[in-house]
């Protein structure tokens, strides 16, 4: 067994996945990696190789990718939860994972609901005539 508490373990677990979550967030969804995530998404479409192909769409999907993030924080970190050694490698890695998509489809929530108020924001300014400058 761990010496760390369940409580503490709990807590990395948090930290971790939240900021596995940020990085595959940000990567697959956001402006700025727009550009790169479109050569990924052509790549993953056009190329010849199924390996190229598969490669290329983990830069496109935010559970994927955060698999790749989840196994660098957790090697960065020595992260272990509940046992030691590979048992509580493999613990933590399953567990970050499932905790940080949970967080990602937070932030789907979050991002679906902000531009439903921004749509209906905009909807309102016409509907009264107001114009932005």
């Amino acid at each position: 067994m761990l010496t760390e508490s369940i409580g503490l373990q709990s807590f990395w677990l948090v930290i971790l996945s939240l900021a596995v979550a940020a990085v595959a967030w940000t990567v697959t969804q956001e402006e700025v990696f727009r550009e790169a995530r479109d050569y990924a998404a052509r790549r993953a479409e056009e190329a010849a190789s199924i390996a190229v192909r598969k490669f290329f769409y983990v830069f496109t999907c935010e559970y994927c990718f955060s698999h790749y993030v989840a196994m660098l924080f957790i090697g960065i970190s020595g992260f272990r939860l509940l046992r030691e050694g590979w048992a509580g490698t493999v613990i933590a890695f399953f567990a970050t994972v499932a905790v940080a998509n949970g967080f990602l489809s937070l932030f789907a929530l979050l991002r679906q609901s902000l531009k439903h108020e921004a749509l209906e924001a905009k909807k309102d300014e016409q509907d009264l005539g107001v114009r932005n400058p």
